[in-house]
């Protein structure tokens, strides 16, 4: 058996794979935090009532979600800049490349997570808020937009860990992640066994971590909500039993 602890402890303590766990953080973030947002503008036309809207948001979905990750990377750096000069410039990062092919790949399966949230809802509530004199605006953002995110909070959590692992894709783009620097150490060394162990051992941290963190988002924002209820059902009873205020009255 040819494994060698000191190269793997090596491997742990190295600058190379220290930096590419931030750039694989750095790149997780911002493409979920864009394909988010770019998952939420889909998921409000897929319920559009204009037709050419929804098939427009559906056409989207069904693209993205068909390409393979690594084929949509391939796309953005070594065939796009054929068509599309501007994409030739030194201006054009390996960063830019594997956000924007990441984050559009992950706005159509938030999309779909989203869209199921906004299904879940009554849309009594909707008529309901409607009926009380609510904007539209505020009746997504008061009624809807709260009860959505505790419904995808777990599915997109979920979604987010998917997504850090996929950062080991930008290798293609020459992206200095975790499994590009992995590999450039392979390169040199030849020792494969004890870095592929360092690099799994840092993703295994890293995904611990958020998880950790997923658990906590769930358990705060189940508490917040259950306050709510119970301060609103309180608030409630004394109404029902013509409290303080119809004393005043």
């Amino acid at each position: 058996m040819d494994f060698r602890v000191d190269i793997l402890l090596e491997a742990l303590t190295s600058k190379s794979l220290r930096d590419g766990a931030v750039a694989t953080v750095t790149l997780t973030i911002v493409s979920f935090v864009a394909g988010a947002a770019i998952g939420l503008g889909i998921a409000l036309l897929r319920n559009s009532r204009f037709r050419v809207l929804r098939a427009l948001s559906w056409s989207y979905v069904w693209l993205f979600r068909a390409i393979p990750t690594v084929v949509l990377l391939f796309i953005l750096w070594n065939a796009l800049p054929q068509v599309i000069p501007v994409l030739r410039s030194p201006d054009f990062i390996p960063f830019y490349a594997a956000a924007v092919g990441l984050a559009v790949n992950e706005g159509a399966y938030a999309a779909e997570i989203i869209r199921g949230g906004l299904l879940s809802i009554d849309d009594g509530q909707r008529l309901a808020a409607r009926a009380l004199g609510m904007a539209p605006g505020s009746v997504f953002r008061r009624i809807v937009a709260p009860q959505v995110v505790r419904v995808v909070i777990p599915p997109m959590a979920n979604d987010f860990i998917t997504l850090l692992k996929l950062t080991s894709l930008a290798f293609v783009v020459s992206y200095r992640e975790i499994m590009t620097n992995t590999q450039t150490a392979i390169a040199s060394s030849f020792r494969h066994a004890e870095w592929l162990a360092a690099a799994s051992l840092y993703y295994i941290v890293l995904v611990s971590i958020f998880m950790a963190g997923q658990a906590w988002l769930e358990r705060r924002y189940v508490w917040t909500s259950q306050a709510r209820e119970v301060r609103g059902l309180s608030l409630g009873m004394l109404r029902g039993f013509g409290g303080l205020g119809g004393a005043r009255r």
